[in-house]
């Protein structure tokens, strides 16, 4: 396994963090300095980080089990998705439902809800429903969507 150079995540823009106004305490350890109102990240420390956490992917991995990538970044969106899914792993790259591994009965009950509405189109009872309540089923069935279908192919 390649171990993590520095440079590459420098032009990577890895050292780019969030803005001072929204930053976690939790991090001042892994920050180099601030600058135009924004955190410069050390990248020393998050090298080292890196290949802790490749090692750690690659014990979970070799073991036959899955890994859930979860990236709500623009930036990040696109790639992570391309590479999850050429690994056939779960990935969320829209919004994080609440109690995704927490709570998962009220997953469960998004999931049988889109269902539901699928069934409900396919139907002869989808010409019953007046206007405004099927575009507010179809937006309903959009955002169970987004939010959860890439993360159910686990």
């Amino acid at each position: 396994m390649a171990k993590a150079n520095v440079k590459d995540l420098l032009e990577a823009g890895v050292h780019f963090g969030h803005m001072t106004r929204k930053w976690n305490p939790n991090m001042a350890p892994y920050i180099f300095m601030e600058k135009n109102g924004i955190h410069i990240i050390d990248l020393h420390k998050t090298a080292v980080k890196l290949d802790e956490a490749c090692n750690a992917l690659e014990k979970i991995t070799s073991a036959g089990k899955k890994v859930l990538f979860v990236a709500t970044k623009k930036q990040a969106k696109e790639v992570v998705a391309k590479h999850a899914a050429e690994l056939n792993m779960p990935y969320i790259t829209e919004r994080w439902p609440g109690g995704m591994l927490t709570n998962f009965v009220t997953i469960r009950k998004a999931v049988k809800k889109m269902n539901a509405i699928d069934k409900m189109k396919k139907t002869v009872h989808s010409k019953l429903y007046l206007k405004k309540r099927g575009f507010r089923l179809t937006d309903r069935e959009q955002n169970l969507r987004k939010t959860l279908v890439q993360s159910l192919i686990w």
